[in-house]
């Protein structure tokens, strides 16, 4: 009903209901961000994973840490599950959280600010003390009327950066400062917000502040880097991952740790839980999980493949809820293109019918010539099109499961969400066929 009612109600209003909410909440659980170093991170792609890095270093550096994000949530040190479906809490659960974290006495917040939260005013309660962007691609289209509108309701978070006063925290003055992925199409738009500082990082250099690196060298555990000529090596099996490490870095080095310092911690970084996670338990084929659910992310799994001399195998879907429905196809196009056979499943379907969506990605994949029942398969059942990929696996191939990563429910109808996990299906699975005994 209230969903209905929306469309009749004056933006400008909605707009002043949940500015409003917010600010209230702030009020209700004492404006907690203004004795914490705040630190929001945005961006299509990365955010969740640059959130949990940025938290990784500054905790191997002494500080204690709250952060929250779509793959779940930490107030010092103490993890607790995202099971809300959502990337920010509504104003006032995240309120509490900031509350809490300040209890706990956490130095830093890291918050993953999302479009659809800046679009609704989640982030206005919140004084914020950096800003850092990770990427722009296509996606939320369809809910923020267009690519341009997407960019700029991100930028909102930027333009709130300077709005909100500066903090003094033990008798230090904390600046107001943006980071930008130098090698990102749309970095100078984000670059050009007012700031105290403005910070870059990427792999290629630009002139002006910045922390740059190269890549020297690759193997199948990570690679050795190169970050200002100082040389180390990241456990990060994925280039992308890699990336947001690198963001990390900038970002803590930013807060005015010495980079040597950052670089040494960075080190003992590990891929997040859901993000280009590879299952071992003796299986002789590669199996990956990960949360990639449009196209720019698969584009940029596939691009970190590990060598293989078998076949590739992905099991994908898409989310329902109105979510993009012009990239569905898109997602069955692409690993088409790069899989040697394609398992198309049900997702999040949320209301909508799962056959429609799962028809959607297979006609993709049909567009690019895979034909049903040779190399592409329709299994509505996750757990079913799961099986079926590890049990058709072989010596050499590659299995990758997208969409969900570490997620732990399932969004369905009715706003009900059920208990699920793709890495423990595949964990059961591969136990079911006599691996990991």
């Amino acid at each position: 009903m209230l969903h209905a009612l929306k469309k009749f109600i004056p933006r400008s209003f909605l707009q002043f209901y949940h500015a409003s909410l917010g600010y209230v909440a702030c009020i209700v659980y004492g404006n907690p961000s203004h004795n914490m170093i705040v630190i929001g991170v945005t961006g299509t792609n990365g955010k969740s994973s640059t959130v949990q890095f940025i938290a990784q270093l500054l905790t191997d550096l002494g500080e204690k840490v709250g952060y929250t994000s779509t793959a779940g949530f930490s107030i010092a040190g103490n993890a607790v599950e995202n099971r809300m479906k959502m990337t920010m809490p509504g104003r006032f659960a995240l309120q509490a959280m900031l509350r809490d974290m300040k209890r706990a006495g956490c130095t830093y917040v890291i918050v993953e600010t999302s479009s659809q939260g800046l679009a609704q005013y989640r982030h206005v309660g919140i004084n914020y003390d950096m800003v850092v962007f990770t990427n722009l691609t296509p996606e939320h289209i369809e809910s923020h009327g267009g690519f341009e509108k997407y960019k700029e309701a991100k930028g909102m978070l930027f333009s709130h950066l300077t709005a909100r006063a500066h903090k003094t925290i033990e008798g230090k003055r904390i600046p107001k400062q943006i980071l930008v992925h130098s090698d990102d199409a749309h970095a100078a738009y984000f670059a050009n917000f007012p700031a105290d500082a403005h910070v870059a990082f990427g792999w290629q250099h630009y002139a002006g502040k910045g922390v740059y690196a190269q890549e020297i060298s690759q193997d199948a555990d990570g690679a050795r880097v190169e970050v200002q000529d100082i040389p180390v090596y990241w456990h990060l099996s994925a280039r992308f991952s890699r990336l947001n490490a690198l963001a990390a870095v900038a970002t803590v080095h930013s807060c005015g740790f010495a980079l040597v310092d950052v670089l040494v911690a960075s080190e003992k970084l590990r891929d997040v839980a859901g993000r280009f996670e590879r299952i071992l338990v003796g299986q002789p084929f590669a199996v990956i999980v990960d949360y990639a659910y449009e196209p720019y992310a698969l584009q940029a799994l596939f691009a970190s493949l590990p060598p293989h001399t078998g076949k590739v195998i992905g099991v994908h879907g898409s989310a329902g809820g109105g979510r993009d429905k012009a990239r569905r196809p898109l997602i069955g196009a692409i690993a088409a293109e790069h899989e040697d056979v394609v398992i198309v499943t049900n997702e999040d379907p949320y209301d909508e019918d799962p056959q429609s969506i799962i028809d959607a990605v297979v006609a993709g994949a049909k567009e690019k010539g895979k034909k049903e029942g040779e190399d592409l398969f329709v299994i509505a059942d996750r757990a079913d099109a799961i099986r079926f990929a590890l049990t058709h696996a072989q010596l050499g191939d590659v299995v990758l499961i997208t969409g969900k990563g570490s997620e732990p429910v399932m969004a369905v109808a009715g706003g009900k969400t059920i208990p699920w996990d793709d890495r423990q299906v595949v964990r059961n699975v591969l136990s079911s066929l006599g691996y990991g005994a």
